[in-house]
């Protein structure tokens, strides 16, 4: 350690949220009750420490369900899946547990019931992503229309502008949504949006908390991973915020020291797939360098907790 002193600003909210802490709860669960293997389809988050985590108490990670035995569990990841897929499950008489995030599910019945109604749907999304491709495919092909940018609304061809809704990835930056959300406004006045924002609390509440930490810092760590969403979006968001410099990290190994030098202040969060114990590395990576003041930032009190399914509260 170095007597040059640092001050880390860490974020709250960061890390874990409660649909990620249900899905891993999931996987735990149906562990205990049925024995391994148990097959997830999909990573069940994103993070790779998790994964492999899971994978060494018995977890088996396919991407189709046609790589999981129909004698064995399988999990369906909190990302969300195609209505094809339970189906395809049930077909084979599977035992299977859906861990889609609440909050997912949420945007899926939202999606149905404007579809009950007569709307076409437009997504705000990334193309290809998996809570993406899970909530399209609620509805049948040609009936959700994805748009990524602003730009991609001058494109849409629909089928009544006057009978449009529209839905949105639950992961996505609140500001580049606002402005897809205007774009679609501007072009179809009579859109209908959703009844409550489906940018889940989580994802605002730690975009918020980089906000009210830019201003403060050098600069920036995302602990998270390179395919997560949200935490992706938390750099994009330091940056508008105003940090010089901002690195995604998987772990603390990652850590560019040389993009470091001459800092005297780095603000650190965490993507909410991401747990404590790796943030708890990089802090350690930075007390082995530097004389270390923490000094924590919070924006929101998170107290959400949501129920594991009954088929894992039942005895086996």
């Amino acid at each position: 350690m170095t007597t040059e002193p640092l001050t880390l600003h860490l974020a709250a909210p960061r890390g874990f949220c409660a649909g990620v802490d249900r899905a891993i709860k999931i996987v735990e669960l149906a562990l205990e009750k049925w024995g391994p293997p148990v097959y997830v389809r999909h990573e069940i988050v994103h993070n790779r420490f998790v994964v492999d985590g899971l994978r060494d108490k018995g977890a088996v990670f396919v991407e189709d369900l046609d790589e999981a035995p129909a004698d064995r569990p399988v999990i369906f990841s909190a990302h969300g899946v195609p209505k094809a897929v339970p189906a395809e499950a049930r077909a084979r008489e599977m035992v299977y547990v859906d861990a889609t995030c609440p909050l997912v599910s949420k945007v899926h019945i939202e999606a149905e019931r404007h579809h009950q109604n007569g709307l076409q749907m437009v997504m705000i999304g990334h193309a290809g992503h998996p809570e993406t491709l899970g909530t399209m495919g609620q509805l049948p092909e040609g009936e959700v229309l994805l748009v990524e940018t602003p730009d991609d609304v001058a494109g849409l061809e629909v089928r009544d502008p006057e009978r449009l809704a529209f839905i949105t990835q639950t992961t996505l930056s609140v500001d580049d949504t606002a402005d897809i959300v205007a774009a679609l406004q501007d072009r179809f006045p009579a859109i209908v949006g959703p009844h409550k924002e489906d940018i889940c609390y989580a994802t605002t509440n730690r975009q918020e908390a980089v906000k009210a930490m830019a201003p403060r810092i050098d600069a920036m760590l995302v602990v998270g991973a390179p395919n997560s969403s949200n935490s992706k979006r938390l750099v994009e968001v330091g940056q508008r915020a105003g940090c010089p410099y901002a690195q995604l990290v998987q772990r603390a190994a990652d850590i560019d020291w040389r993009a470091l030098e001459g800092i005297r202040s780095v603000g650190i969060t965490a993507g909410a797939s991401a747990p404590e114990v790796l943030i708890d590395e990089v802090i350690d990576a930075f007390r082995a360098r530097f004389d270390v003041t923490v000094e924590p930032i919070e924006t929101a009190t998170e107290n959400v907790e949501f129920k594991v399914p009954r088929v894992l509260r039942e005895p086996a």
